[in-house]
C-alpha cells in the first residue's frame, strides 16, 4: 500500500517566554514546574483568536522543540528512567517532528500576552498552537501509564542529554 504525502508548513503563532535559558535544570513536565511563571507572546495577527479563552483555567500549548537534538534515535533513555525505552513511549524532546505539548495554567490575558503558570519550556520557544484544556475531553480515570507506573525516579528537571550539540566541522548548531 502506498501513501502520497502532501507537503505542509508549520509556522509559529508566537513565542513562549520563561525563566529557563538552557535545557539542564528546566522542569521536565508542567506538573513539576511548580510556580514557574511564563508568558506566551502571540503575534499580533493571531490576537483575535484569543477571544473567549479567558474563561479557561488551563490551556494546551503546542510548540516546536527548536533546540532539541534529533539524531534519528528511536530508543532513548528518558529523564525518569535509567533503562532505554522506545521514543514513542516517552516524552523525550528529541523527536522526528520535535513537537512539544504542555498543559499550563492560564492566569490572565492582556492584549497579545498570556500569563501562564507551570511553564516547563525553554525561553523563546516557538508556539505552534493553543487549545483550551477541557476536563471532560482531556481527563481520563484509571488509565495505565506503561513503564512510568513502575518508576521510582523522583527527577523533576532535565539534564543536557537531549540538547543540541555543536557541529565540529562548522561550529553551527544542528537544526
Amino acid at each position: 500500500m502506498s501513501c502520497e504525502m502532501r507537503g505542509f508548513t508549520l509556522r509559529p503563532i508566537g513565542i513562549i517566554r520563561s525563566p529557563f535559558r538552557e535545557l539542564a535544570g528546566t522542569p521536565i513536565q508542567p506538573q513539576m514546574a511548580g510556580n514557574a511563571e511564563g508568558t506566551v507572546e502571540l503575534f499580533q495577527e493571531f490576537v483575535a483568536g484569543l477571544r473567549d479563552l479567558e474563561g479557561f483555567d488551563r490551556i494546551w500549548l503546542l510548540y516546536w522543540f527548536d533546540r532539541a537534538e534529533w539524531e534519528g534515535k528511536l530508543i532513548v533513555t528518558p529523564y525518569l528512567d535509567t533503562a532505554p525505552r522506545g521514543l514513542f513511549a516517552t516524552r523525550a524532546p528529541s523527536r522526528p517532528n520535535r513537537i512539544g505539548l504542555s498543559s499550563v495554567r492560564l492566569l490572565s490575558i492582556e492584549n497579545n500576552q498570556l500569563k501562564i503558570l507551570g511553564v516547563d519550556v525553554l525561553d523563546a520557544t516557538p508556539v505552534l498552537d493553543i487549545k483550551p484544556y477541557v476536563p471532560r475531553f482531556d481527563s481520563f480515570e484509571s488509565v495505565r501509564a506503561g513503564w512510568l507506573d513502575l518508576t521510582t525516579s523522583n527527577r523533576t528537571v532535565a539534564d543536557s542529554r537531549f540538547e543540541q550539540k555543536e557541529r565540529p566541522e562548522s561550529g553551527h548548531r544542528n537544526e
